[in-house]
């Protein structure tokens, strides 16, 4: 297959099917090269018309208290006051930078989620 800038569906549609087709390609070959420029097009499409949103920064904080079996008071130390953190978690309140930097920092909470919130 030819590479080239993906234009429409169709085109995104027949690239996906070429990399579908070379996927177990091994990397270093000429198909696991072109598989490689194959994927960057492909990426490149999705993300100016297939955008993903990000994540909800509350619902991932929740989600981590809950795989880590965390519970509200856990987060005073980064977010302050039993009755602020509630506010928080409840949307009432935003997060501020101080409490974005010390989630990220103590949860690893990516900071690009904790930025779009």
């Amino acid at each position: 297959m030819k590479i080239k800038v993906l234009k429409n569906e169709r085109d995104y549609d027949e690239a996906l099917k070429s990399a579908d087709e070379i996927f177990m390609a091994k990397p270093g070959t000429p198909h696991g090269d072109e598989l490689a420029l194959l994927l960057l097009v492909i990426k490149d499409y999705e993300d100016k018309h297939h955008p993903v949103a990000l994540p909800d920064a509350v619902a991932i904080i929740k989600m981590h208290m809950k795989e880590h079996g965390m519970k509200n008071k856990d987060l005073e130390p980064m977010i302050g006051s039993k009755g602020y953190v509630s506010q928080i978690l409840n949307k009432h309140k935003p997060l501020t930078a101080d409490m974005m930097r010390a989630l990220h920092k103590k949860l690893g909470i990516p900071a690009h989620i904790l930025l779009a919130a």
